[in-house]
């Protein structure tokens, strides 16, 4: 009975890659199961029989013709055990990148689905399951010198605290836990356009208000219920409070008469013997306005409201 080989399996190859068994095609192979030497062609020194799918790997049992004198030695050190690893040939279809197709320490892509086109008796694998691949019309083979025509990982496998910082992070934009890097990157995204349009919102709200504000406030100076001096006290008032409560303030103050005239006494009359005349509540003097409030309040309050527009209470 000869001796059945693994050809195959999942495991991580010497270029970073793996061949998914799953995706790997025999139907064209089994129609022609050429055993060759070192991967040779023209070097045939019998086929592989008995192949089979089965737990993640790819088996058969190598037959040796004995039509050549390289088939003889070649089934003698077999026979002895030293010759005992198969190899085989394969042309890549698809690669893929999706984190359930990587494992720690891949740096290629895995390759999702390929075609076995032949099967060889090697010497000296790169791993315990050495492969001939060609990619895009070139051919790779899996030895520690050899070039690797596959592509780079554009992203590296994460590690598992990369994985739990993901995860902790799809949960709190209110992503599924398995949510991967891309809808992740997209989310926040779309957070981002909408923290700017809430930003850009409240930018045209403030204008609007600060238009409305210096609008009404202008409007008080005109009609003398402010003086201009004021305005400024009044616009920063009214971004604070909004323009409904500043109307409402605004509304509340009577317009007064121009500063530059003389106010005559309540009374119509002369002012008090030894009375000073103002035109400004703020030209009285300190003193002077304890002794107003006291014994010519109707004064006070006049001089009171020329200047601020509203009437005092006393």
């Amino acid at each position: 009975m000869g001796k059945r080989v693994r050809m195959t399996d999942d495991s991580l190859n010497s270029h970073g890659s793996r061949v998914l068994t799953a995706g790997c095609d025999t139907a064209q192979y089994e129609r022609n199961p050429v055993l060759l030497y070192m991967h040779e062609r023209g070097k045939v020194i019998g086929y592989m029989k008995d192949i089979e799918v089965k737990d993640g790997e790819i088996s058969g049992e190598p037959v040796f013709d004995c039509a050549t004198e390289l088939s003889k030695q070649c089934k003698k050190q077999w026979e002895v055990g030293s010759l005992r690893m198969v190899s085989i040939g394969i042309d890549v279809l698809e690669l893929s990148e999706k984190p359930e197709h990587l494992v720690a320490g891949q740096t290629a892509p895995t390759i999702t689905k390929s075609k076995i086109f032949e099967t060889s008796i090697v010497d000296i694998g790169a791993n315990d399951n050495a492969i001939v691949m060609r990619h895009n019309g070139k051919q790779i083979t899996l030895g520690r010198d050899s070039e690797n025509p596959l592509p780079m990982l554009s992203n590296k496998p994460q590690t598992t605290k990369q994985q739990m910082e993901l995860k902790n992070i799809a949960h709190a934009l209110g992503l599924p836990e398995t949510a991967d890097e891309t809808a992740v990157l997209a989310k926040i995204g779309e957070l981002n356009r909408s923290v700017a349009e809430v930003e850009q919102l409240k930018k045209d709200k403030d204008a609007l208000t600060l238009a409305q504000v210096t609008s009404a406030v202008e409007t008080a100076v005109k009609e003398n219920r402010l003086t201009p001096d004021k305005k400024e006290h009044f616009i920063n008032l009214g971004k604070t409070i909004g323009i409904d409560s500043l109307k409402a303030t605004l509304d509340a103050m009577s317009p007064s008469a121009k500063l530059s005239k003389t106010i005559t006494p309540s009374n119509g009359g002369t002012p008090p013997a030894g009375q000073k005349t103002y035109n400004k509540f703020s030209e009285v003097p300190e003193d002077e306005l304890r002794k107003m409030r006291s014994e010519n309040p109707a004064e006070y309050r006049r001089l009171f409201k020329a200047e601020y527009g509203y009437e005092c209470n006393i």
